[in-house]
């Protein structure tokens, strides 16, 4: 499996804000409405100064959110003495393409890009809007959309683009309603079809510790937990989208 570092690296080159500085050991994201992914400063030092990210952030309108992951413990420690919450522990899963992959029926699977009118309006209605939709389209190819057909229908879709031979799943939202019928595993073991077709080595996705039912499927289809990582927040802005 990759490393952290190259898994992080494909986080944020398939998953893009639309500005990046590197300022006194901070790589400072201006997420342009596309979410905490894409907002959170990240160190790259751990005595990078915090009042340097903040300043940054609040110039650019946003809230002081940091993303830290286990080499991060001094920051992290910093950040909590100065009142800031813990927000969204999340796992990076991975698995080798040629383990995942399953080449899915006639109409099961579909990778189109750009979106359908379908795949957007199963984006909004889980919350994911314009601005994430941006941060897909600023995303360099190769990319793709997918969207799963179960009963003659609609019922999931995902997004996920290729960076040094990781693809990075992003946006897997299944409708209410058409969950606990096999919706999300189609969509793993399709897009590790498709990324092998590309010529990726690796399917990888990022998801929160709090989602248990995602975090169960992955393992049964075999992918690994390779990292962590959580964010820190103002308490008062602990509610961040």
């Amino acid at each position: 499996m990759p490393d952290a570092g190259r898994l992080m690296a494909a986080l944020d080159a398939t998953w893009p804000a639309l500005k990046t500085d590197r300022q006194d050991g901070w790589v400072l994201r201006d997420g342009a409405g596309g979410g905490k992914r894409v907002s959170a400063a990240s160190p790259l030092r751990d005595d990078a100064p915090v009042e340097v990210a903040q300043a940054w952030m609040r110039a650019h309108g946003q809230t002081p959110l940091f993303r830290l992951g286990a080499p991060d413990s001094t920051l992290d420690a910093v950040l909590t003495g100065r009142g800031y919450r813990l927000l969204d522990p999340t796992r990076i899963y991975a698995g080798p393409v040629a383990e995942l992959a399953r080449k899915p029926g006639h109409v099961e699977l579909f990778d189109i890009w750009p979106p359908l009118a379908i795949m957007r309006d199963i984006w909004a209605e889980g919350g994911i809007g314009a601005g994430r939709l941006a941060v897909m389209g600023r995303a360099a190819l190769p990319k793709t959309g997918f969207v799963a057909r179960i009963e003659d229908r609609a019922a999931g879709v995902a997004f996920c683009a290729l960076h040094e031979g990781i693809a990075m799943l992003h946006a897997i939202e299944v409708l209410p309603h058409m969950r606990r019928k096999g919706v999300g595993a189609l969509v793993i073991q399709g897009a590790a079809w498709w990324a092998q077709t590309q010529g990726a080595h690796t399917l990888a996705l990022a998801v929160t510790e709090a989602n248990t039912g995602a975090c169960a499927l992955y393992e049964r289809l075999g992918m690994q937990v390779c990292t962590r990582y959580h964010y820190r927040v103002e308490a008062e802005k602990e509610g961040l989208q």
